[in-house]
């Protein structure tokens, strides 16, 4: 069904102007929310995944809310466009087609009812209310099939559609972005702590410690499952803020179970402490040996890096992975199960002090390596300050800053990236800009400006 006729005065020519250029500003933004929320990843995760309990309810009732979203906007574009096609018809319009324009622009149009997402306000949902103008129907959450809207009531309608629909994508979004890291990182810790317990003879059914860390487990692995299917339900909603998705991620039951491990850790360091003092220290020179192998194979990997990306650098050869005490260390687990405590504790005294100094040297040797990438990531960020300060005093345009800084900027993001010359490039650029800036007090320096930076 088209517009009705507004029942007021006819609008003048400059009136369907303004009106058609604020409809199609609204129209344009209209369409960009809608966009973003079909390509928002949460939506598309809501989608594919098996919900369950109060996300499926709510995520059913928004998918419909959606549907009508966008029917109801391509009734929008329909009428606008019609109102377009009037209007450039000719470039005065007689008082016909302003009347016709007039019921077009301020007239009604019938549209889709539009349903509600969410089960009450036990699940979070916000009901839409238009005010004093919401049939009594919808009002009691009942929406009609159609209903009798001006384009700028539709608009206020998408617009709150919009942003229930985003709030329940987004909310569910934060809960999945929050909660399944959180526990996947927890979990690892748990496997850490149960690997240390086996070690020392702490097991199921003859430690208590370890009928925790099974419990735990049961109690991860089903969290994970609940959160992946229903995330609505560990999603509480900030009651003082109306943007969507304000809330927070439940975090109860995940606290409650990181308590109880840190518990059972405490209880497994207390034995590692008293009965394997010299297994903590194996395991710590474990760990130490480890971080350095990881940093020399990125400092090698860096050093290939600058090698491509920054020419006439010296850049220092990296060394192998300490292969000597990674066997002296072997040696000493050997010990430590032979039960030989007199040969192990100087051969761990040595390895600590060793270890400690080949992180040293790994670490020293990565910073050797990545100084290069470090002074051009600093011209860089030299170079855009100044020209970021440059355009705050509408001087972005100047002929020779425009020249320098493109020439700057072709030296810094090429490869290989020349580095001296592309310092004396910032710095050329640099003293360009201070002499706009702070231009100097007599003429002849002025106009010098130029040549002789």
């Amino acid at each position: 069904m088209g517009p009705s006729g507004p029942g007021g005065p006819v609008m003048s020519r400059e009136e369907v102007d303004r009106a058609l250029a604020r409809l199609d500003a609204e129209h344009e933004a209209v369409e960009t929310s809608l966009l973003a929320l079909q390509d928002h990843a949460g939506r598309r995760l809501l989608e594919g995944a098996r919900l369950t309990g109060t996300t499926a309810r709510r995520w059913a009732a928004t998918e419909q809310l959606v549907n009508s979203l966008w029917a109801s906007f391509d009734a929008y574009a329909r009428t606008l466009r019609a109102a377009h096609e009037l209007r450039d018809r000719r470039r005065w319009p007689s008082r016909d087609d302003l009347g016709e324009l007039t019921g077009l622009l301020r007239g009604t149009l019938t549209v889709p009812g539009m349903s509600v997402p969410g089960d009450g306000a036990g699940d979070g949902s916000r009901p839409y209310d238009r005010g004093a103008e919401a049939p009594e129907e919808e009002a009691r959450g009942r929406p009609r099939l159609a209903e009798e809207l001006t384009l700028s009531q539709l608009v206020e309608r998408m617009n709150g559609s919009y942003a229930r629909a985003l709030d329940v994508v987004a909310a569910a979004d934060s809960v999945w972005s929050a909660l399944p890291a959180r526990i996947d990182l927890l979990n690892a810790e748990l496997r850490r702590v149960r690997s240390l317990a086996q070690s020392v003879g702490v097991r199921p059914g003859e430690h208590p410690s370890a009928d925790d860390l099974d419990r735990i487990t049961d109690e991860l692995t089903a969290l994970r499952a609940e959160v992946l299917s229903d995330p609505l339900a560990f999603w509480t909603a900030d009651g003082g803020s109306a943007a969507p998705g304000g809330g927070r991620a439940e975090t109860a039951r995940y606290d409650r179970a990181a308590r109880a491990l840190e518990e059972v850790r405490r209880e497994i360091d207390a034995v590692l402490s008293v009965r394997q003092d010299a297994e903590q220290r194996l395991i710590s020179l474990r760990d130490v040996l480890s971080r350095a192998d990881r940093t020399l194979a990125e400092a090698r990997a860096a050093r290939g890096e600058v090698l491509a990306k920054i020419a006439a650098s010296e850049v220092p050869v990296v060394s192998g992975p300490p292969t000597a005490l990674h066997e002296q260390l072997n040696t000493a687990a050997d010990y430590r199960r032979r039960a030989q405590w007199h040969r192990l504790s100087p051969l761990l005294e040595s390895l600590e002090r060793r270890a400690e100094d080949e992180l040293e040297r790994a670490r020293a040797s990565l910073s050797a390596v990545t100084a290069p990438l470090a002074v051009r990531a600093e011209l860089r960020g030299r170079l855009d300050a100044y020209r970021a300060k440059v355009a705050q005093h509408g001087m972005a345009e100047d002929g020779l800053l425009s020249e320098r800084y493109d020439t700057a900027r072709r030296m810094l993001w090429s490869a290989p990236c020349d580095l001296r010359a592309a310092e004396d490039a910032v710095l050329r650029y640099q003293q360009a800009a201070q002499a706009l800036l702070v231009p100097p007090q007599s003429g002849p320096a002025h106009a010098d400006r130029g040549g002789n930076c």
